[in-house]
């Protein structure tokens, strides 16, 4: 398959720290209805290809989760030259 699931295991706590926008405070607040993992449930994906989790309760660089990506799709063959 040439689909990659990726999964940014994140907690929601870390998600809502670092929410530009402000909707977390705004649908803990009720002005935003159905918002996932506040009011509305969220499932985690099933079968991902690859995961990426917190460091140390945050948030990894940029740079270290597209390697970790690159190294994926290295060792799976999709970045083979045809």
């Amino acid at each position: 398959s040439s689909f990659v699931k990726v999964y940014m295991n994140m907690s929601l706590q870390l998600c809502e720290a670092r929410d530009p926008k402000g909707l977390y405070k705004l649908a803990r607040a009720g002005k935003i209805k159905d918002f996932t993992g506040i009011d509305d449930p969220y499932e985690s994906p099933l079968n991902c290809e690859i995961e990426l989790k917190e460091k140390a309760g945050g948030c990894p660089s940029p740079v270290a989760m597209a390697e970790e990506v690159i190294s994926y799709l290295q060792d799976k063959g999709f970045l083979e030259n045809h």
